[in-house]
Parts: C-alpha cells; sequence; structure tokens
C-alpha cells in the first residue's frame, strides 16, 4: 500500500521560508515522478512543481518559479519542496502526490497523472 506524508507545513512571516517534506512508502519510488500541488481555500487545487524520477528533471508554476525548489532523495524515499521569498498567495494546503506511470513525465501539472496523494500539510503566510 502506497503512502505519502507530508510535513514541515506551519505559520512564516511574508518573505521568510519553508521546507515541506514528503516520506514515501510501498513503491519502488525512484521509477516514479513526483509532484507537489496547493489548494488555498475557495480555490482549485494547482500545480506547483514536479520532478522526474532521477531529479535530473524539474517543473515549476509560474507563480513560483524562482522561489520554489523542488528536490528528492531517492535514498531515503523522500521529495522536498524549498519555499522561499514566501508571500501571502501562498498560503494552501500543499500536498504531494506520485505518478500512476513509471518513468514518465508526461502532463506533469495534470493531477490525473498522478495516482497517489499525501494528506496534505498547511502552509500560511503572515503579511
Amino acid at each position: 500500500q502506497v503512502q505519502l506524508v507530508e510535513s514541515g507545513g506551519g505559520l512564516v512571516q511574508a518573505g521568510g521560508s519553508q521546507r515541506l517534506s514528503c516520506a514515501a512508502s510501498g513503491r519502488t519510488f525512484s521509477t516514479y515522478g513526483m509532484g507537489w500541488f496547493r489548494q488555498a481555500p475557495g480555490k482549485e487545487r494547482e500545480f506547483v512543481a514536479a520532478i522526474s524520477w532521477s531529479g535530473g528533471t524539474t517543473y515549476y508554476a509560474d507563480s513560483v518559479k524562482g522561489r520554489f525548489t523542488i528536490s528528492r532523495d531517492n535514498a531515503k524515499n523522500r521529495v522536498y519542496l524549498q519555499m522561499n521569498s514566501l508571500k501571502p498567495e501562498d498560503r494552501a494546503v500543499y500536498y504531494c502526490a506520485m505518478r500512476n506511470t513509471r518513468y514518465s513525465d508526461r502532463s506533469y501539472f495534470n493531477e490525473g497523472e498522478y495516482a497517489y496523494w499525501g494528506q496534505g500539510t498547511q502552509v500560511t503566510v503572515s503579511s
């Protein structure tokens, strides 16, 4: 059974930094791409960042490009999201997700390409 468990959320001041972590189990982690999505109050869930199975390729939403960095440690079965220069509009529940197909980066921004999701971690940015 696949499990994804996020951690690292909380309250941070605008301009500050926060690092989210997602621990994966139940699958050969190193063969699946991973993604981070977020859902703000009253809004639909949106793509934030994705990383290929090897970690060699990363993708970002325009809204976070240059501020957020996605990375992974395949030896530890973890994916991370380093968030810098946080803004109040970054406030959301952040979810990590695992791709449904091995060795694929197809449509990395599409929720439908991800088979498993974590429970989410709340990030609140105060102005």
